[in-house]
């Protein structure tokens, strides 16, 4: 690694994992979510890096002012312990644990923890999108035999947590094969290398089946992308929740669902930030609507 490393802070909320996905190259080191900001550390700077920045800013709908985007240097062991320093346990929920592997946390007995060393920010349970669907997931009744879908896994996590609380076997897909190699790490880790399967595709492409409940923490453009692929993959019971969206984006998003046989039984929202919890419409009420 060269000497200095360059830091960046992008005073914007947004997803450091969804951002890291987007900006995954030989230069760039990782990212993490700050107070209504997010982190960016990279080995090298200039103009390159910058447009970078900005178009993967755009592809989350977000355009960054003139002058908004600077280097900060740091030495690389200064990066490596502010790195590790930043990632501290959290609980999310009542039960949900999360930390590094160099740390401990205290946890209720019904409690369930993940272990998960960030790697390039993929999902470390930090962003108020991945810990709306973490509470939704402690308060689900599990029964034997259910299974998960998570569209755009990235670490895992969500796949990982279903699993815990009581999932009996879950399918992680996407299309960030770095992202899915982290999976396989933590997968491992955590001991859940045999209940999750990981896959580098695209949701059109699994054939139709069944899943008991269907995960996607994604950004709007992409959801409505994928948004006629849910049917395929649901039952007569099928539970299906999506974030990575916006206040804003929930009128269009719930409208294009209903249109397809689903459902709105819940909204968490969060420094504006929303998941959506769908059910399959009954016939009554697909026909009374």
């Amino acid at each position: 690694m060269n000497a200095t490393v360059f830091e960046m802070t992008i005073p914007v909320s947004v997803d450091a994992a969804e951002l890291a996905g987007i900006l995954a190259c030989q230069e760039f080191l990782g990212a993490w979510d700050a107070d209504q900001a997010v982190v960016l550390y990279w080995s090298e700077n200039g103009a390159e890096i910058l447009q970078q920045v900005r178009s993967a800013m755009s592809v989350l709908g977000i355009v960054l002012p003139e002058g908004s985007l600077r280097f900060h240097p740091l030495k690389a062991q200064d990066w490596n312990a502010k790195w590790a320093a930043s990632v501290q346990p959290i609980r999310v929920g009542r039960r949900i644990g999360i930390r590094p592997s160099w740390a401990t946390m205290d946890m209720p007995e019904d409690g369930v923890e993940l272990i998960i060393d960030p790697k390039q920010a993929f999902g470390t349970g930090h962003h108020a999108t991945t810990q709306l669907i973490l509470e939704w997931l402690e308060e689900v009744t599990w029964v034997p035999g259910m299974r998960v879908l998570d569209v755009g896994t990235g670490s895992g996590i969500l796949a990982m947590a279903a699993l815990r609380l009581g999932g009996t076997s879950a399918l992680g897909i996407d299309v960030d094969t770095m992202a899915l190699d982290c999976a396989r790490e933590y997968a491992f880790v955590n001991k859940l290398h045999n209940q999750l399967e990981l896959s580098c595709c695209q949701m059109a492409t699994l054939p139709a089946q069944s899943f008991d409940v269907i995960l996607a923490n994604l950004d709007r453009r992409t959801i409505l992308q994928v948004l006629d692929q849910f049917s395929r993959m649901r039952g007569l019971d099928t539970q299906l929740v999506l974030s990575g969206l916006l206040e804003e984006d929930e009128p269009e998003i719930v409208q294009q669902l209903e249109g397809q046989g689903w459902i709105r039984r819940h909204v968490r929202r969060r420094d504006g930030w929303i998941a959506i919890q769908l059910a399959v419409a009954s016939p009554e009420s697909s026909s009374s609507g």
